[in-house]
Formats: structure tokens, sequence, C-alpha cells
């Protein structure tokens, strides 16, 4: 093709680019996303410190109104934060900086989970951190990477906030790409959420990804409503996640007080909390995932696309107030611009004057100092929102849009109208889960393990459906009120000594395509008294025509006694149509025993749908 090179043949191009009606045009002026970006994380750094005069403070009723607005809840008098210098680092931008920092680093757009993980412990400490991020880090320095870092047997905080407050950054780097957007953030949800909160993730991830696309001749509110509508698609309408978006958006748009955000927040207390069991849900504490992006998404619909209000109304909402306040501030921030955020604020706040400086130091280590003649700062959000570009720019080159030549415009691909919730990887791989395929299909899934002695009562060693119920895989997202997630099979009691083997098989009632055999670990002891859980060998089988096989092929990393809950796939060099799975070997540890939380067998990886870019109006 040609290269174009005119600016105004760009402008005829992002006009026959297939852009869906209902979006803006195609093409990015990248000093303009800059300048949003510098928005973003403008927005986010206010709206994150506002929301912490109210963190924590208010779980349950009596909540806050607009009246309360002023108060003290013990952190000082409820107001705006508009005046820091510099910016101070938080968990709410603190681990996105990190990701940009290791994006720039490796020249890349996609985090592998060793580059995570050793950017994790590199710049990560026990210091401001909490929950299922200190959990992930605690996972790492057993030598555990993302995703396994998520994983609900790995990680009893999967369903808390962590990870819809680290990565909505990452569908500003893909701008006007959704599925792109989950691509590049799926490995860092991972990290630390599995189910419903990584779906609260991803609907953050596409809220910004979407941003670009919204139609800028629309008011505010409508441009919201529709980056709202068109994120929830993407979310499996069984998630727990899809049922807080359309309960909140189905409230507001029903309330005929258009400024009654409290209406809306006090039906989500009663709905995901006082009566949560009663309607199928289970309530988490004030730090989960479900009742906290109810919460933000009453703070978006609600301020309508004024900043300060939105702050407002995410800061008195309750529980983690700071995190769903930041998230929406940011969105925001990138919705407007610098430039226009700064005009709005000071059409109430004359006097704003925001600081330009970040200071990364606060909270993590190990950082590049890119002000060495600053004391006190080490960045600025010009200087972050030109890296963020960078890699923009990489990620749209990589997905079939076009930069020009001069790096001043681009024209970013269509998206796919089908499907949408297979963008997500989450989906994907659930699709190729057998143990879940099979029972969708109606059929039987049967879980055999070789140990038959006696142990004495407690070990779970009966318990061999624990390795073939699926649910390492499931992204229905269903909160099962009276699922027990961290549990594992385990030989632990069973009569075995050092050297003994154990087979570990699931059969099914038909046949199924094996592109790979899925083996997850379980747990390790190791406390003096009990000590092992790993198999010191292994070998994957499938069943062909009644007889097991050992198949040609390999696995994507060794099983290392020293790391638990490992994730290791056998990839067969060419697939097969098989009735069963499983693994044998020894036992491991003085102890001599294994464990696995799933075998599955996985069938070929499902392509992302994509849409091409049209060059050809004849050819829309």
């Amino acid at each position: 093709m040609t290269v174009l090179r005119g600016v105004a043949a760009w402008f005829a191009l992002a006009c026959v680019a297939c852009a869906c009606p209902a979006q803006g045009p195609r093409l990015i002026v990248r000093a303009e996303y800059e300048d949003r970006l510098r928005g973003m994380w403008l927005g986010e750094s206010i709206a994150n410190w506002t929301g912490l005069l109210s963190e924590g403070k208010v779980t349950q009723p009596p909540f806050l109104t607009d009246d309360d607005w002023g108060i003290d809840l013990g952190k000082g008098p409820l107001r705006f934060i508009l005046d820091q210098d510099p910016w101070l680092a938080d968990d709410d931008t603190d681990v996105e900086y990190v990701y940009l920092h290791l994006l720039d680093l490796h020249g890349a757009t996609e985090l592998t989970g060793e580059q995570v993980a050793a950017g994790w412990l590199a710049h990560m400490d026990d210091d401001y951190l909490w929950v299922s991020n200190q959990r992930a880090l605690d996972l790492m320095r057993l030598g555990l990477v993302p995703p396994e870092t998520g994983m609900c047997n790995a990680n009893e905080f999967w369903l808390k906030i962590d990870a819809q407050l680290t990565t909505e950054f990452f569908g500003a780097l893909a701008p006007g790409m959704p599925g792109e957007a989950l691509e590049m953030a799926d490995l860092p949800i991972r990290t630390t959420a599995r189910s419903h909160a990584a779906h609260a993730a991803q609907f953050h991830v596409l809220l910004s990804s979407l941003a670009p696309l919204a139609d800028p001749s629309l008011p505010m509110e409508d441009r919201i409503l529709w980056m709202v509508v068109e994120a929830r698609r993407y979310l499996p309408d069984s998630s727990k996640a899809a049922d807080i978006v359309d309960f909140v958006l189905a409230d507001f748009l029903a309330n005929p007080d258009p400024d009654d955000w409290e209406r809306t927040r006090d039906l989500v207390y009663d709905r995901y909390q006082l009566n949560a069991e009663s309607n199928g849900f289970r309530y988490r504490a004030w730090t989960e995932s479900s009742v906290n992006v109810a919460a933000g998404l009453i703070a978006l619909l609600y301020g309508r696309g004024d900043f300060l209000r939105t702050v407002q109304i995410g800061t008195l909402t309750g529980w983690d107030s700071d995190n769903g306040t930041a998230t929406m501030g940011g969105l925001l921030g990138l919705m407007l611009g610098h430039e226009a955020l700064v005009a709005q604020i000071r059409v109430q706040r004359p006097e704003f004057d925001p600081s330009d400086r970040y200071d990364i130091e606060r909270t993590r280590n190990n950082l590049p100092d890119r002000l060495p003649d600053d004391p006190h700062a080490q960045d600025t959000f010009t200087m972050m929102a030109a890296r963020c570009a960078d890699v923009a720019e990489r990620r749209i080159r990589e997905a079939g849009g076009i930069v020009h030549t001069s790096r001043t415009l681009w024209l970013i691909p269509p998206t796919p109208e089908d499907s949408p919730t297979l963008q997500s990887t989450l989906q994907r791989d659930w699709l190729r889960s057998a143990n879940n395929r099979v029972r969708a299909e109606g059929g039987t899934v049967q879980a055999v393990s070789s140990v038959s002695s006696n142990p004495p009562p407690g070990y779970g060693w009966k318990q061999a459906a624990r390795f073939a119920n699926g649910y390492e895989l499931d992204d229905s997202g269903i909160d099962a009120i009276n699922n027990l997630p961290r549990q594992w099979y385990s030989t632990l009691g069973a009569g075995q000594q050092p050297g003994d083997s154990v087979t570990l098989s699931v059969l099914y009632d038909r046949p199924v395509e094996v592109w790979a055999v899925l083996f997850v670990e379980g747990s390790h002891h190791d406390d003096g008294i009990v000590q092992g859980g790993w198999f010191e060998s292994a070998v994957f089988e499938v069943r062909i025509g009644g007889d097991w096989v050992a198949p040609q092929g390999a696995t994507d990393r060794a099983l290392d006694p020293a790391i638990p809950f490992q994730i290791v796939r056998f990839v067969l060099d060419a697939p097969a149509a098989a009735t069963g799975v499983r693994i044998r070997g020894e036992v491991g540890g003085a102890s001599a025993f294994a464990t696995c939380s799933e075998i599955d067998a996985l069938s070929a990886p499902i392509p992302r749908p994509t849409a091409p870019l049209v060059l050809d109006p004849r050819r829309r």
C-alpha cells in the first residue's frame, strides 16, 4: 500500500475506515492524546487523595449523603485535594506506574508472567500493599509467577478490589481498541484476580479504551452512558460483575431525581451486602470487588461528566472509597484531557494551578529518577503521558492500525462487532476446558485417583472430584455462596512411601479434542513435620480407544518441588481425540504425597476476533 503522507489524505482515510455509527472518528492526533493521558494521571491523583479521606470509614448504614461533605471522619474534613506538589504515589497509581516502567523497559505492549514477577520483586515491598496485592507478592517470593498468583487456591483474596484499581490504565494504552486492551491487561489482571473480580477489572479497562471512541458531538453524560453500555457487552451475562453493572445502570435510568445518587447506593447495599445471600451472592467485607465497582459506577453515572461532582460522589459513597473514585477520576481526565480538566475545575476553583510533578518513591522502590535535580519528585505527568503514548503507538501498529510517518497521527483499526466476550482470554480459555465444556453439554466428567488405602479423616484425599471440577478455568463469574474454592486434592495421609507412584485421571463420556493437558498443582507443606505435596516426576497420558498412551509433546515449564500451585501444560505435537487425560508419577517429599487442583483437557487455542481495516469505501 502506498504510504499516505498528507494530513488531508489521512482524514479522508479515517472517514472510510469502518467506524461504528455510534463512535467518533478513529483518527487520533498523538499530541492531543498525550494531553488526555496527562489528564488521566492528574485526574486519578486528585480523586485518589480526595477519596482517601473517607476510605474504609463508612461501610454500612448510616451512610454518608451530600449533606456530609465537609465533615471529618478522622483524616481531615472531606474536601477536594487539589494542591499536592508533588503528587504522591498511592496504590491507585503506583502499580500502574511500575507496569508502565516494565513496558518501557522491555519495549513491549504485553508482559510475561516472569516479567511481571521480576518487576514486582524489584520494585514492590510490604509497604502500601494490601489484601490480594500483598498475597500475590508473597507468592512471587515463593517462586510463583502470574497467573498462578491470582488463582483462587493460591490467593485467598482473589475476589477483592485489587485488580480493578491497578490495571485500568491498560485501556488508555489501547485507545479505541477494546480487544487489544483486554489482551494487554489480561496477565496483570490475573496477577491478583479471577472470576467476577477479574470482570470488574476488565470493565474498567474497557471504559478507558472506549473513551476515545465516544462521539465527541454528544454531551459528556451521553458519552459516558454509551461507554458503560458498550463495555458491559464484553462481560459474560452470568457474571456477578455484569449483574452489578446492569443493576446500577437500570436504577440510574429509572431514578426520577438525577441528583439522588444515594438511592442507588442504598439499593446496592441492600442487594449485595445486607441481603447478599438471599440474592445469590456473598459479601466479602469492604475491600471486596463487588460493592466497590458499583460505587465507582454510581459516581461516574451521577457525576455526568462533572469531574469535581464525580469525585465528591465517589468519596461519599462509602466502602473502599478512594479506589473507585480514583478510577473514575482518571477516566474523566482521559476523556477531557489535561487542559480541559484544569479549565473545568477552575470554573469552581479559579486558583487551581496543579503541579505536574510525581513522587513514586513514596511507595515504590528502585525506579529511574527522571528528575535528578529535584529532591522531592522523580517524574512528571507530562513525561509519563509521553511514555504511555509510545506504548499505545506500538500497540496500534501491532493491531494493524497505521501510524503516520511523522508519528503525529494514528489510525485505529476497527472494532469487531460480533462475540465481544471472546475478546477476553479468560473466556476463550474457559471454552477450551473439557471439564467445563462436557458438563455444559450434559455429559459426565469423572475424577479417579489410584490412591486406595484408608487414611485418617481430614486430609481430603477422598475428594478426587476437586481436581476435575473445572473451577480453575471457570469464567462464568457466578458468585457461588457455598463454594469453598481454596480446596485442592491431596494424597497426604494415604499411607504412601517415598518413591511410590500416584495416577490421577479425568475421564469423559465422549471424545474431546486434546491440544494440551493442563495440570494445576496444590499447596506444599514444609513445617518440619509435614513435608511434600508434589510429583517428583510426571508422565502425561491420554486415553484413545480405551487405551492409555503417552503422546509426543512437551511441557511448557518444568515441575519444581520448591514452587507450589504451579500451572503446567503438556502440549501435544498433534491434537488427539481422547476420552480421558491423566498424570502419573512419584510422590514427593519426606511425607510422600502429591497435590492437585486441576487436570483438564484443553482444545486448541481460540483466536481472538478481529476486524480488517477497510480502506476502500466500496468494500465497507
